[in-house]
């Protein structure tokens, strides 16, 4: 799971989070492929959701890849 949630927002006790799937269909902008300890997944960007923060462990970081996240989340949202 890729947490999607800014940093700025005062803690909660669930995060918004978007999957990282081996098996997903990947449309190009909706769920790109997210490169993570060599690793190819697919951001399954219609799935995000909540999940209790300590349900997650942190294994590593994929920030060099946010701005294909963010484009994600924009073509969920808004279509563009």
């Amino acid at each position: 799971m890729v947490v999607v949630e800014s940093d700025l927002l005062t803690p909660d006790p669930a995060i918004v989070v978007i999957p990282l799937l081996s098996d997903y269909p990947a449309a190009r902008q909706l769920n790109p492929v997210i490169v993570h300890d060599g690793q190819s997944l697919v951001l399954a960007t219609r799935l995000i959701g909540a999940v209790r923060r300590p349900a997650l462990r942190r294994v590593g970081r994929v920030a060099d890849q946010g701005d294909r996240i963010i484009r994600a989340i924009d073509v969920l949202i808004s279509g563009v």
